[in-house]
């Protein structure tokens, strides 16, 4: 089932919201244009769909283009079930099947890596390619971002510890955000005081960290069972690894999980690419898709998307 969604978020011409009941949960997502192959865009951390707002214009003159908010995230439902990466993976198979477009280029940023990775290995046949922007997985390297003996942040433990989050930012939801910012960009502005409004505008409703523990949580603790799945079933469709101020990041756990990897370095940008370098963003996975939709041409049906968004 589909409805139309009223959001208290700023108004993106072209941009229709709308609201699926997908796996006991209520998910939020947004839609553009209506021509092209599908492409999906899936948030990282501290974002919400919102975080592709400039990106989603440029990719939707010659796609159809989805973004979605993860369980716990944005404007979709917070469950009274698990919000953990193997249970957002079944989310977004559940909404390819809803949105009813055939296969979709996916594309993650951030610790979507995880989800998006687990939905993409464990249903090959809703994906036509996978992009990964600024990102890594459980057991090949995402661990070590909490490590704060060797570099890595205080706030993965922080946010993946039960409770905590709600605990001490009830109220308090811009700190960490403007935290986040001032830590990880680069590109003056790119992130801007109206954004870090939206994003904590969500994070502020009851149990509103929920995804963000589950996510970070199940993440920490899932390194054995994503190499399991990776190693059982490595990605053979295309891959674009999109890597910023982190490079080879990306590109590295790319490379270890996938078959036919493409990779590429937005240059002068920090951590959150889609905010800081929207047209870059779009430029580099739009070209992409491009070359795996005419590399295509010719294949079996199935093999191809179809449909109309219902």
């Amino acid at each position: 089932m589909t409805s139309s969604f009223v959001t208290a978020s700023p108004i993106v011409a072209g941009v229709t919201h709308h609201t699926a009941e997908v796996n006991g949960t209520t998910l939020h997502y947004v839609s553009a244009g209506d021509t092209g192959s599908p492409v999906l865009l899936v948030h990282g951390w501290p974002e919400s769909w919102w975080a592709f707002r400039d990106v989603i214009p440029l990719l939707a003159a010659t796609h159809r283009v989805f973004a979605v908010d993860l369980r716990g995230f944005g404007d979709s439902g917070i469950a009274d079930g698990d919000h953990d990466l193997a249970t957002m993976a079944e989310d977004l198979h559940r909404l390819v099947a809803h949105l009813g477009v055939g296969p979709v280029h996916v594309t993650c940023q951030d610790i979507s890596g995880g989800p998006v990775f687990a939905f993409a290995a464990t249903h090959p046949g809703d994906v036509l390619s996978f992009t990964g922007v600024e990102t890594t997985l459980p057991g090949y390297g995402w661990e070590m971002l909490a490590d704060v003996r060797n570099g890595g942040s205080w706030h993965v433990g922080f946010l993946a510890a039960p409770g905590i989050p709600e605990l001490f930012l009830a109220g308090r939801e811009r700190v960490i955000l403007d935290w986040a910012v001032s830590a990880m960009t680069m590109v003056p502005g790119g992130v801007t005081e109206a954004d870090l409004d939206e994003f904590a505008r969500t994070y502020a409703r009851p149990g509103g960290w929920r995804g963000t523990e589950g996510l970070y949580r199940s993440s920490l603790t899932g390194g054995d069972r994503m190499r399991a799945l990776a190693e059982s079933r490595p990605l053979t469709v295309p891959v674009l690894a999109v890597d910023g101020i982190n490079a080879p990041f990306t590109e590295r756990t790319m490379r270890q999980v996938a078959v036919d990897v493409t990779a590429v370095t937005i240059p002068d940008v920090g951590h959150f690419v889609a905010q800081e370098a929207p047209a870059a963003f779009a430029t580099a996975v739009g070209d992409f898709v491009d070359r795996v939709d005419a590399s295509m041409q010719g294949r079996p049906a199935q093999a191809r998307s179809a449909g109309k968004h219902r």
